[in-house]
């Protein structure tokens, strides 16, 4: 199945998707699921009332991909979508996940998903946010819950690409025993846009394990929030990183919070916030680079 234009070029950018991939595949536009396929180990199930899918993958499932992307292109038009999804003990699959926003007026979307991972199991979770046009007020606020069985491994790699004049995002997670949840948080905003990022995490269970890192670039007038909470409550480690790049005449606060309710509970936490060292700078352009370019290159590599 071919795509239009605009979904075409949002998708390309949100989920390395320039056509319809083979694999389990669930496109929704505007509030509609557009296209919805399972395979053996991955069944994908619309929910009855249109608001969002169930996701069931199997322990047959071993390293497969699952593409969900979203695009709202309706001038006007906000949509919330709520997906839920059961990971069976054993199973391995990569979700990639993202929300492209190509609008005039305002839009936005609002992505809550809730993950149920088994036994034993590893999850890579991919999410790109975007937003393009020419109007303003384009919106993406994600909640995430996640549910770590004994032993599952999470990774969770979230980016904002850019033109997003406003998001709320809300990461909860509960770490059952020798269970381990990695997160790689990437932001940039410009302009006058928002970006809040909300960080909740319960090691619970015995060598359950978090290693949250997060960074940033905030430009012109653009305003920055990050907000983490670590609660150790057994023997556990957890540890928060937050960098950020500050220029022009943005804003970035970082507020990182950590709560031992054992003895035996390893809880770290560590923000650095500053503009681009004049000295990288100069380097840069020595080697015929203007400033300008130089910014971007350190910006670029910071990013990465």
């Amino acid at each position: 199945m071919k795509l239009d234009k605009i979904s075409k070029n949002l998708l390309e950018k949100i989920a390395n998707l320039h056509d319809i991939p083979d694999g389990a595949v669930s496109f929704r536009k505007n509030g509609k699921g557009e296209i919805v396929r399972s395979t053996p180990n991955i069944e994908i199930v619309r929910k009855e009332d249109g608001s969002g899918i169930d996701i069931f993958v199997h322990s047959s499932c071993q390293h497969e991909a699952c593409h969900i992307p979203v695009v709202v292109s309706e001038n006007g038009f906000f949509d919330t979508v709520y997906n839920d999804f059961y990971i069976e003990d054993g199973a391995d699959v990569i979700i990639v996940a993202g929300c492209g926003v190509h609008s005039n007026t305002e839009a936005g979307h609002n992505g809550i998903h809730t993950f149920h991972i088994g036994k034993n199991a590893v999850v890579t979770y991919l999410e790109n946010h975007l937003a393009l046009g020419s109007g303003q007020n384009k919106m993406l606020n994600p909640v995430t819950e996640i549910k770590l069985g004994q032993g599952s491994k999470m990774t969770m790699e979230t980016n904002q690409l850019g033109g997003v004049d406003y998001s709320d995002r809300v990461t909860r997670a509960c770490l059952l025993e020798d269970s381990t949840l990695t997160v790689h948080e990437k932001i940039l905003t410009s302009r006058f846009n928002v970006a809040k990022t909300n960080f909740k995490v319960n090691l619970k269970g015995k060598n359950s394990k978090c290693n949250i890192v997060s960074r940033s670039v905030a430009r012109d007038e653009s305003e920055q929030i990050f907000k983490s909470d670590l609660q150790g409550k057994n023997l556990c480690f957890g540890h928060v990183e937050c960098d950020g790049i500050v220029l022009d005449k943005a804003k970035i606060d970082s507020v990182p919070k950590v709560s031992a309710h054992s003895n035996q509970a390893s809880l770290s936490h560590e923000a650095a916030i500053g503009k681009i060292a004049s000295e990288q700078i100069v380097k840069l352009m020595t080697l015929g680079l203007s400033e300008k370019e130089a910014e971007e290159k350190i910006i670029e590599g910071f990013l990465k």
